[in-house]
């Protein structure tokens, strides 16, 4: 699977050539639909509805769907796209009603174990990786998808892969997601910082921040996974494109005793005990980190591309949101990986209950939802990142430096890692490997 989803990706980066390509924010909300009034206008504007929307709004029957996003922040990013297309879907079709609960990503989690075995909202949240996905399919609780629907919604080759079991389709992917370290540019302007190329270059850089009393890297370790993927980017620049097979042995033989992973493991403990991130980064949580950087005390953020839309984000001061910049993990000296080399996968999407009551409409909503003239363009207007469908169409020429940036690096990708290492095996490696942060303080990771 892990050399599917690679292909998969290196198919993105041709695919996209002409442009250059777990969604998640840090509050919990309970979504009221008909008090989105920015997300109606903004979509109004930009699409008709399509065709199976159109007949469903001539049938008059009254049909209430609900929806369990992980997406709580329904003003920027992928919450605004997610709603836009919700408001736009209703407003086409009368007698439907959409009513959405939206999570951050650790309670959405939590909760979608209780909803699996009480029953799941119609539509839902999923992501398509084995660590969350072979058991919810093993449990029956999402409905198959006929794949063949999809013939022309311009997915990139290989996207869908993640979301099958036995050839069955159970999800679609929404996007393709970089592992990036954005940066203040201004901040590094002032100071003479420039951006490192290797990772001693990065080592020594955060000393000198940390020096003149700024966060070097603000890392969101409290919620276990972006710390796992700062790993696996680390792997990454180690291992070259021998990452997915390393990582592919050791979960499957229980060893993770490889010279690669013990080196990355090590870099990362080193790291984190030489002061790269903030005081309390692993109980600090996605919005508290975010927050350190887009408000100026720290001068860099680990995190994917879908947060490309900061620098879209209004409630970002603009000599921040002008000057937000990223670059990808620098190389580690003797690693098998070039620049160009990056940490990349498709990583969340959607999916149907298997139970759902109104499936057939929700089928429908989630086909509206992935026509490509929707998600896959909204979120390229919204500067969310990178889509699972060719964006190449929506090019504006008026994209922000920090979407140029991603574009280029996407485009001269040599090659990609697919699945982050901590979504390589079950539910308790996952676990287990995510609770390295916590340990980190006494030099140890609780899996290796």
């Amino acid at each position: 699977m892990k050399k599917k989803i690679i292909a998969s990706l290196l198919a993105a980066t041709m695919v996209v050539s002409l442009f250059a390509g777990c969604g998640k924010k840090d509050s919990s909300a309970t979504v009221s639909n008909d008090a989105q009034d920015t997300t109606q206008e903004s979509s109004a504007e930009n699409t008709e509805a399509a065709p199976e929307a159109e007949s469903e709004a001539d049938s008059g029957e009254a049909v209430t769907i609900k929806i369990f996003s992980n997406l709580p922040d329904r003003k920027n990013g992928q919450g605004l796209v997610e709603q836009m297309i919700i408001d736009e879907y209703m407003d086409a079709n009368p007698n439907v009603t959409i009513e959405v609960e939206a999570l951050d990503e650790e309670a959405y989690k939590t909760k979608f174990k209780a909803y699996a075995m009480d029953g799941m909202p119609d539509v839902v949240s999923i992501w398509g990786q084995p660590a969350f996905l072979d058991e919810v399919l093993d449990a029956g609780v999402l409905a198959e998808l006929n794949e063949a629907d999809y013939a022309d919604y311009s997915f990139i080759a290989g996207s869908l892969e993640g979301f099958k079991k036995d050839g069955k389709l159970y999800g679609l992917p929404r996007n393709t997601d970089i592992m990036l370290i954005y940066y203040n540019q201004k901040m590094f302007e002032d100071n003479g910082w420039k951006v490192p190329a290797t990772y001693d270059e990065l080592t020594s850089l955060c000393a000198d921040i940390k020096a003149a009393g700024i966060t070097p890297i603000a890392m969101d370790g409290g919620d276990g996974w972006p710390m796992a993927c700062f790993l696996t980017d680390i792997l990454v620049r180690v291992a070259g494109t021998d990452y997915a097979e390393i990582v592919r042995n050791a979960v499957a033989s229980g060893d993770f005793n490889a010279p690669e992973i013990q080196e990355a493991t090590q870099i990362l403990v080193d790291s984190a005990a030489a002061g790269m991130f903030q005081v309390g980064y692993d109980s600090q949580d996605y919005g508290t980190t975010m927050n350190l950087f887009t408000n100026g005390q720290a001068a860099m953020y680990c995190m994917e591309s879908w947060d490309c839309s900061m620098a879209l984000n209004q409630d970002i001061t603009p000599e921040i949101r002008d000057n937000i910049r990223a670059f990808t993990m620098p190389v580690v000296e003797g690693g098998k990986a070039g620049a160009n080399d990056i940490a990349a996968w498709n990583g969340g999407g959607y999916a149907v209950s298997a139970s759902s009551a109104v499936k057939d409409e929700a089928v429908k909503f989630l086909n509206y939802m992935y026509q490509p003239d929707k998600l896959s363009k909204y979120g390229w207007e919204n500067g969310v990142g990178m889509s699972a469908q060719d964006q190449t169409a929506y090019l504006t020429g008026n994209e922000t430096e920090l979407q140029k940036q991603v574009m280029d690096i996407l485009k001269n990708a040599t090659s990609v890692s697919g699945t982050p290492i901590n979504d390589c095996g079950p539910s308790a490696f996952k676990t287990a490997i995510e609770s390295c942060p916590s340990r980190m303080r006494s030099g140890q990771c609780s899996l290796f």
